[in-house]
């Protein structure tokens, strides 16, 4: 995982940075994706207006469960937490908010303008929105209302990233957590940050084929590794190799010649040395291309010359 946080201010201006720090990646990586945006004020009024606040850590829990389980194992869930069939109306009535980002602030403000808490949230929204529509990235930002990341922690601003035209989570997630540093002793100090998903964001790279060909720069050389005695001999002329920018790794441990030369298929290493009792001895090092089969002994300072460079 990858973070980018601010911290020490309250500017939503914070929020509108983070949001171009992950369209100007998304954008460079090529891949297109939605910047989901809410607000947990806009929530915390919604648990107000339907069932009281001490009931947000149920709602937001339930709702965060939106997109897997859909409205009705919502509402199931609300049910089984507590809330009348009323109070989870009002909460369906709120989820089922759709059009653009301005039609959705519009019908949020009409449900919830008698909440201050829930002004204050949607007024941040459109702040940010507006902020954000003079930027290039503004037509990936969607209000999504039913973003509740269920975590406690939040206090303003949350923020998830989609990817559009693969099944895949979320790949990037964050928000304001003005009170956290007030769980370790340190009180009013906010913050607001943000998330990359790598290991997601390197699985959508792949099924979107947006690696090219030549990006992986991966090791030139393994040295077999056959035992304690003859690993220090490789070892040195690995160290030699890397100050001359040859990207070369030792086998972990001792194996078979076996294992070790399947290892380096695996992991597309051109080149195998091979340094054993005999070629210590004859001071004749072996260098194959497994690539071509071609095997050749040198010296030294011969190995030390030679380009490895893959046929």
């Amino acid at each position: 995982q990858c973070d980018a946080d601010v911290v020490g201010s309250n500017s939503l201006l914070n929020e509108v940075e983070l949001i171009a720090i992950y369209s100007e990646v998304f954008n460079q990586l090529n891949v297109p994706v939605q910047i989901k945006i809410n607000n947990r004020k806009v929530l915390t009024a919604l648990a107000e207006l339907s069932s009281g606040s001490e009931m947000m850590m149920d709602i937001t829990l339930a709702i965060d469960k939106l997109d897997k389980i859909g409205i009705e194992k919502v509402k199931e869930e609300l049910l089984r937490r507590g809330l009348t069939a009323s109070q989870v109306s009002i909460i369906e009535n709120y989820l089922s908010i759709s059009g653009n980002n301005e039609e959705k602030i519009l019908k949020a403000s009409q449900l919830l303008d008698n909440i201050g808490v829930g002004r204050q949230g949607i007024r941040e929204l459109q702040t940010i929105l507006d902020y954000s529509q003079r930027a290039a990235h503004h037509s990936s930002l969607i209000i999504d209302l039913t973003l509740a990341r269920g975590l406690n922690y939040y206090t303003g601003t949350i923020l998830e990233i989609k990817a559009k035209d693969v099944e895949m989570g979320s790949i990037g997630g964050g928000g304001r957590y003005d009170d956290l540093t007030g769980l370790f002793g340190v009180p009013n100090i906010p913050g607001v940050g943000i998330s990359f998903g790598v290991d997601r964001i390197y699985d959508v790279m792949e099924e979107l084929r947006l690696f090219p060909d030549n990006v992986y720069i991966g090791t030139q050389v393994l040295f077999f590794n056959l035992g304690e005695k003859e690993i220090k001999t490789t070892f040195d002329l690995a160290q030699q190799l890397r100050k001359k920018n040859i990207r070369c790794e030792i086998y972990h441990e001792p194996a078979k010649f076996d294992k070790q030369f399947k290892y380096a298929e695996k992991k597309s290493i051109p080149f195998v040395v091979i340094i054993g009792e005999e070629e210590i001895k004859s001071g004749l090092y072996k260098v194959k291309e497994l690539a071509t089969g071609k095997q050749s002994e040198l010296t030294v300072d011969k190995l030390l010359e030679f380009t490895f460079n893959a046929s």
